[in-house]
This record gives structure tokens, sequence and C-alpha cells, in this order.
């Protein structure tokens, strides 16, 4: 035996830093000669086999575990090899994992230790290649602190010891080629952590993962590319039109024939349809990254490269994403770098030491949701984290990014008590690495793609969100505008005899519109966890009236500056609260007033896509102006959005009260204007209650204006003029 006893155990352990060095094919140093090593531990004979002499070799069994080892001492330079295994009666011929040189290099990694790495996937991960003739799988894993890995899979049929992987060293990664391992082949790591613990984790840069509740990794083709920079794209996103449709793809529609979610490709068949017809030029999809916990919608993720197999294989998203592109349908992701949960398998305590998240809990971990948060002072993290985002976009062709709980990455004090948070080094609540993180993956994402848009979910005042970094700000193109949101519903769910003391609530927005650039969204939030469906919180008890109100409510959205955002089921007016485990009540359109509800948000996409001025200015200040936001008694609301030339003119007026109404409103073009949209037309399932739709301005000031239209408004509805 030429190992020590030590030696022995730790080629079996994989506590050896190089088991290269170990195992396969070596010099015996001061004796001539080689000696060859192998690990099987299914093997009741092993055999070295030289490929160029087939002369045939038997190695001795020196660890009950399954390591081989013999001696050739009549040959003194290295050969062409192989190995013969008898495993319960049978030979199976493989080839050694042990003779190859690394597959990637320190220096290779360096921007990865860096922090600046926007591409660590295509070093990190699982990479189907070719070495010396040989095709398998090379294998490469972040696990600085890990006293050994191994990797398993169905290549060696799950044996837990006989692949330990060799260290790189100074980049902290696990380097190991597998010959004849396989696209389409399960794998995880076993991973002895510096705290004695062996866990099995799945790859964290997996391109694709087993359905749920399995949860190892696969190992998948690398031939996606990476696409054009779009160069031709206008990066200013905010002239740009944005009416987004906010779905969960689980819950959107299911098979007609099974009793399931609709699959990518069903999808990629039925949505872009839909959508064309109801005129949004975006659509938003829930979190896709793979996740294990389907009530957690994917906000609780564990793959954060690979979407998931719930609906089918990453190439047949792709055929969703391309569907939907080729339809005029921009597609956004709900992206999640605020937490991560703490599922064994996963990314916590990854090496045994808190290697993704932080240490102390205080820092580390969201009680509320029990799940754990990023390390954005970790360079690796940061390169892991922006690496995701850059995925998305190589890899499947999104446009772009809404960025899940940006409010808990700020703030060190996010749902926390006094004593239960670590200031900044200022003493400060901010959290500055998270700050300088989400600069630099804005600054990632529309270096690489002019036409990339980002949007923030973040329920503060915390300043410039949507600013560029040069100036101080996080970058984003948009952040939603939760102030509105919440401000706007709660006048709508006030009894109309009582609204007229919650007027503020409709105007407040104004004061500060314009500080951001805003979607104005209807969000999954509002839908769920007792909150009923947005229609249920109309205040109003007859259905006809709610869903009145609820037309009234979209045409508000639609008409207020900034751009819109309107989650699956509201565009026709779902009665019940929003159930993950269940499809849209699609039916409902069997029922006229629900049909009309789909109707109006399809004429107001339309208006909004195709006037000449709505979107493109939908964020300046200037373009808009009250005509009367202090007409409470009457419960009303009018203003004006301008454009580039008169004739691009939009009048708004809301009716919010319980009667009809008709009263003078000032205007600021003389001429004939028409009506464009009334959400009270009999085509939505309205009175049409308010007449004349044509009207002549009069030279009478009203208003502060020098002109004035005299016309009616319908209860609870929303006029839209323009001049003719």
């Amino acid at each position: 035996m030429i190992l020590s006893q030590d030696e022995l155990n730790s080629c079996v352990s994989g506590k050896l830093g190089n088991p290269h060095a170990f195992l396969g094919l070596h010099s015996l140093g001061n004796k001539k000669g080689l000696v060859a090593r192998a690990i099987d531990p299914l093997a009741e004979k092993v055999f070295l086999i030289n490929k160029e002499t087939k002369d045939i070799f038997p190695l001795l069994k020196i660890h009950p575990e399954g390591l081989f080892e013999g001696e050739i001492s009549s040959i003194l330079s290295s050969f062409s090899y192989g190995f013969r295994s008898v495993r319960s009666g049978v030979e199976v011929d493989w080839d050694d994992p042990y003779g190859f040189l690394p597959h990637i290099q320190n220096h290779d990694l360096a921007s990865f230790n860096q922090g600046t790495d926007r591409r660590p996937f295509d070093k990190l991960g699982s990479f189907p290649t070719q070495k010396k003739g040989l095709d398998g799988v090379a294998f490469v894993l972040w696990a600085p602190s890990a006293l050994s890995v191994h990797v398993t899979g169905d290549f060696n049929q799950w044996n837990p010891i006989s692949l330990p992987m060799r260290s790189l060293g100074s980049s902290g990664c696990r380097e190991i080629f597998v010959p004849n391992a396989k696209v389409g082949e399960k794998y995880k790591f076993r991973v002895l952590g510096a705290d004695g613990v062996m866990r099995e984790k799945t790859d964290p840069f997996g391109l694709k993962f087993e359905a749920p509740p399995g949860n190892a990794s696969i190992i998948h083709s690398r031939d996606f590319g990476h696409r054009d920079r779009d160069e031709h794209l206008i990066p200013d996103m905010r002239s740009k039109a944005f009416s987004i449709y906010e779905m969960h793809l689980g819950s959107w529609k299911f098979s007609d024939d099974e009793n399931r979610p609709l699959s990518y490709l069903e999808l990629a068949e039925q949505l872009p349809v839909y959508l064309s017809d109801m005129g949004f030029s975006h659509v938003e999809f829930l979190p896709v990254s793979e996740y294990p916990f389907g009530a957690s919608w994917g906000y609780q993720v564990t793959g954060f490269y690979a979407p998931t197999n719930r609906y089918g294989t990453p190439e047949e998203f792709k055929v969703l994403v391309d569907s939907c592109k080729n339809a005029g349908i921009g597609v956004i992701l709900d992206w999640v770098p605020a937490h991560f949960p703490s599922d064994e398998f996963s990314l916590a305590n990854f090496d045994g030491t808190c290697l993704f998240e932080h240490q102390d809990p205080r820092q580390g971990k969201h009680a509320e949701w029990d799940t754990l948060i990023f390390n954005y002072g970790r360079a690796e993290v940061r390169s892991f984290l922006i690496g995701s985002a850059i995925c998305w976009l190589d890899r499947f062709g999104v446009d772009g990014f809404r960025v899940d709980a940006v409010a808990s990455m700020l703030y060190l004090d996010y749902g926390r008590k006094d004593g239960e948070w670590i200031p900044n080094q200022y003493g400060g609540n901010e959290n500055l690495e998270a700050i300088e993180f989400i600069r630099q993956f804005n600054e990632a994402i529309h270096q690489e793609y002019l036409g990339v848009v980002s949007i923030a979910e973040e329920s503060t005042a915390f300043p410039q969100i949507t600013q560029p970094p040069h100036v101080g700000g996080l970058g984003f193109d948009f952040k939603w505008n939760m102030g509105w949101m919440h401000d706007v519903l709660s006048y709508f769910q006030t009894n109309p005899s009582d609204r007229s003391h919650f007027h503020d609530k409709l105007t407040f927005g104004a004061t500060y519109q314009f500080s951001e650039n805003f979607v104005q969204a209807f969000s999954h939030d509002e839908v769920v966890h007792g909150k009923g469906s947005l229609v249920n919180k109309m205040g109003l008890t007859l259905e006809a009236d709610r869903l009145a109100n609820l037309r009234a409510l979209l045409s508000l959205q639609w008409t207020w500056p900034g751009k819109k955002t309107l989650f699956m089921g509201c565009e026709f007016g779902q009665w019940k609260e929003w159930d993950c485990d269940a499809q849209l009540d699609w039916e409902l359109l069997n029922y006229s007033l629900h049909e009309g509800v789909r109707k109006l948000v399809r004429d107001l996409n339309k208006l909004y896509l195709n006037h000449s001025s709505w979107s493109n200015n939908d964020h300046k200040e200037d373009k808009f102006r009250w005509i009367d936001c202090n007409d409470k008694s009457n419960q009303t609301l009018s203003f004006l959005k301008y454009g580039d030339t008169p004739h691009d003119t939009l009048l708004v007026a809301c009716n919010f009260s319980e009667r009809l109404l008709h009263r003078n409103w000032g205007c600021p073009h003389s001429g004939k204007w028409r009506v464009l949209f009334d959400s009270d037309s009999p085509d939505y399932g309205g009175d049409g209650a308010a007449g004349a739709t044509e009207f002549y301005s009069q030279p009478h000031e009203c208003n502060s204006f020098p002109q004035s239209l005299s016309f009616s408004v319908g209860r609870w509805s929303v006029r839209i003029l323009g001049l003719n």
C-alpha cells in the first residue's frame, strides 16, 4: 500500500483539496513505474486497461468503501487508459475523471471574485464539453469553506463518494470533468461544510431543475448564446407606452382536457392572442425562476438561473417569450434579489458557512417571511445575482424586470423593531451595500441591453429611485406608485354618501406624481390574503354598481399620468379573490356586465397605445393640469393631459357620485370637442345616461380657463374628450 491510512480516508471522504493528485494514473516517484487508483464503491473488481496496447492490469481493493490501487512497474510513461469494473458479475468500462486538466483556472474566475462578472454562468455550473476526444460534463462550484465536495448524479448511479471535486485554490471554486455524463441527467453536490455537516445541494447556477417536489439540477445545453444589444432602441423608456398585464402562469387558464395549468407551449398559443386583442403592450410574469413552494407564487426562489419546470422545459419557456414578442408584446419578469428561502438543499449555509447570506440574523434574516437576506457586500454574491438577470436577458430575450421588495433591501430596519437591526457605518438605517448593488444591477442591464426596462416595487419615499446612478439615483426606469394605489382604493372602498370627506385621497397623489417615473399598478398584492377581488373593494351593495365603480376606477388609472399595470382577472371583474391553485373565472365573460369591463379595458388600452401623445407625455409635469380638483361636494375630478398640439389634448371628467351630473368644465382650446370614451357606455354595461357626445366650447371663463364646455357625466363614470 503506497498511501497512508489518513490519505486513504481522505481520498474516500473527498477531504483532499486535490483528489486528482492521488486518483488516476501517476508516477511512483522514487520507484520506477506507475500507480493507478480508482474509486468505484459498487465494484467487486477493477482493472486498468491500456487503450493503446489493450493490456489489462488488475487493481487491489485497498479501502472497504471502494478505493482500488495497482502498480504498473514495467511502464515508465503515462498512456491512454480506462477502467473496467465488475459489478454484480457484469463488466462495465468507464473513463477516469481524474485524468484531465482543470476545465477552468483561477484567473478566469477573477472577475467573479471581484463582483464585476456579469456572466458568471459562463464559468460556474455544469458544462457539456469534450476533453481528449471524450464527451462529458465539467462541473464548477463556488464553495470556498467546504471541507470536501462530491458531485453525484445519474452518471454515477448517485454514488455519494465516487466523484470528489478538485479545489482550484484562491477562487474558492471546485471543479471536475466527468466523462460520459450527458445533457438531461440529474445531479447534485454533496458539500461537507466547514461546520462538519454534509449537505446535498442543488447547483446555484443550474440552468434546469426537475419539477417539484424534486429539486435536483439537470445538465442542460449551453447553446443559447448572447442576443443582440438592440442598439437601435431608444434608451429613454419614459416615452414608451407601458400597459402591463401582470399574471401568474399557473392560474391564468387550465387545460380544457385536464385539471392542470396550461403549459408554456399552450400559453404560447393562447396568451399572445388574448393580450393582442386586449391591447396590452407588455406582460409581466410573477417569478418564473424555479421555486419549491407553490403558495409562494415564485417569490421564494431556489433556482435563480432556471425557469420553473412546472410548465415545461427552458426551451418551451423561450417559445412562450418569443411568441409574445412576435405578437408585439414585451415580456417583463418579476425578479427577486431581496431574499431566498432557507431550504436545506438550496443556498442557505451552502458550504457550512453563511456564504450567500449574512451570518448575523439582524442583517441576514427576514423574520416576517422566514427567508434569508443576501449579503450584498460580498463580491461573489453580487456577481451571482447580476449574472442571474443577464442570463434571463441573454438566454430568453426578455425585455426587463420588475424587482420585488426593493424597500426591504434599502432599509436595515425593514420589518424590525428597535434592537433587532444593525445600523450602517454612519449610524443610519440605509443598507449601503444593497444600494450599491442595485445601482450596479441597473447599470449592468442597461449597458448590456439599451432597450431593457427595470421597475422597482418600492413602498417608501426613498429618494431618486428612478434617477440614474451618476446623479445619485438607483437607476430604475420606473417605480410602482404604491401610495396612489392605496389612496385611490381607499376612496373607492368608501360608501358614496361619505366620499366627499375623502376627496383628498384622489388628489394627494398629484403632489408627488412627477417626483419619480411612476407605474400606476393594481397588482396581485391587492387581491389576496383576505383583501378580496378588486371589484369587491368597491363600497357598494349591488353588483352592477360595483362593476360601474370598477369601470370608473380603471378609467381613472388609465388616464392618470404614469404607466399602467393590472393583475389578471381584474380586466373582467373577477368576483372571487385570486387563488394561485385555480384558474380565473373565465365563465364570467358570458355575462354582459363582465364582458363590458373587458371591452372597457381593451378600448382604454387601444386609446392609450394609439393616441399620438398619451404615453409619451405621461411623465411630464407640464403636460398635466387640473381643471377642478376641489369639487368634493359633487365628487368630481377633472384634469387635462396636454399633447404636442391642441388636437392632442385630452380632457378627463370624472363623476364618482351616485347621480348623473351636468356642469360646466373649463377647457383651454376653442372648437368642437367630442367624447372619445365614456365608461358609462352601454357597450361596457353602463347606462349611457350622459347623452350628447359632441360639444362646442363657449367663450366663458371657467376653472381659470378662457373657454368652457357644458356636458353631463353619468354616475360613477369617466368621460374622455378631445378636439374634433
